[in-house]
């Protein structure tokens, strides 16, 4: 009796351990989506522009992002600006804001979600642009900061 008990809860856990791993291999991985979006995407100084992060994962609308952080600098400048971002309705994470010095400017959304991190950019212009910023300098300045990119020379 006690043989077969066994015998059974064995067979019980095996065909539940299986259900378990199809389940498992059947769901399609989901990835955090995030667009961003400037309106107008040229602006006269002082007219306010509407910022938007609309956030998915999957087909789900996030509405509960443990982070959304936009990033604002006018083109060559050093300092960059970090606007934390609350959820507005629907996925969408929104800023109005408006700027009084022309010029060419970038917007990096920074969306934290899900254990997953999605920072897109965007460039918008108020007034008249301004020289934008070499987007290969851009990077190879970022390569340099994390430590690669620089060959030095040992002789």
């Amino acid at each position: 009796m006690k043989r077969l008990l066994i015998t059974i809860m064995v067979v019980l856990l095996s065909m539940f351990a299986t259900a378990c791993t199809q389940d498992q291999a059947e769901e399609e991985p989901q990835f955090l989506e995030v667009d961003l979006t400037a309106t107008p995407e040229k602006a006269v100084k002082g007219e306010e522009i509407t910022f938007e992060a609309k956030v998915t994962y999957g087909s789900e609308e996030v509405d509960d992002a443990e982070e959304v952080k936009f990033e604002i600098w006018r083109s060559q400048a050093d300092e960059h600006e970090k606007i934390v971002v609350g959820h507005a309705e629907n996925g969408i994470y929104r800023l109005k804001k408006s700027f009084e010095e022309e010029g060419t400017y970038y917007i990096i959304s920074h969306v934290t979600a899900r254990r997953m991190h999605n920072m897109p950019k965007k460039e918008f212009v108020v007034g008249k642009p301004s020289e934008p910023e070499d987007e290969n300098a851009t990077d190879m300045e970022m390569e340099d900061m994390d430590g690669h990119g620089t060959e030095e020379s040992g002789h």
